[in-house]
């Protein structure tokens, strides 16, 4: 009971983190706010989204295989492989982004240069789109916590 307790608060945090920091590069990737220390500060907000994302795979998975519904259930549940999918989803998606960000504070140290308006507006576009479909995956999981359309 108490490791369940613990595999459970270890992947709300690790989802919460990943949130806040989603939700601060959406805030912080506006071209009228842009300057140098934004780029820098993107950069760091998108890695530690993609370490909490990560966090957020590991603590699911250890959910899964030391949970106390055990792995022989989970994995024969439809929904598990919908909240997997759509979050395979929005990694991959992130990778634009990120790739990005990377690349805007590699010209603004070499070169001076700050991202175009149609660059970060696109950027902020598909980290917008990450944030909403992120909404998807806790009521896929209320879902299967409660029996709904489980086998």
């Amino acid at each position: 009971m108490t490791t369940e307790a613990l595999l459970a608060y270890a992947h709300i945090a690790a989802i919460l983190t990943m949130t806040v920091f989603l939700g601060s590069e959406a805030a912080l990737c506006r071209k009228e706010w842009l300057n140098a220390a934004v780029v820098e500060r993107l950069a760091r907000v998108d890695l530690i989204y993609g370490i909490s994302a990560l966090a957020v795979l590991l603590t699911g998975l250890a959910r899964i295989v030391w949970g106390m519904k055990g792995a022989g259930w989970y994995w024969t549940q439809p929904l598990l492989h919908a909240k997997i999918t759509v979050f395979v989803v929005i990694a991959l998606m992130s990778i634009g982004p990120t790739m990005r960000i990377l690349r805007w504070r590699r010209n603004l140290r070499v070169n001076g240069v700050l991202p175009s308006d149609v660059e970060v507006r696109n950027t902020r576009r598909l980290i917008m789109i990450e944030a909403h479909l992120m909404l998807i995956i806790p009521l896929l999981a209320v879902f299967l916590a409660r029996g709904i359309g489980t086998r």
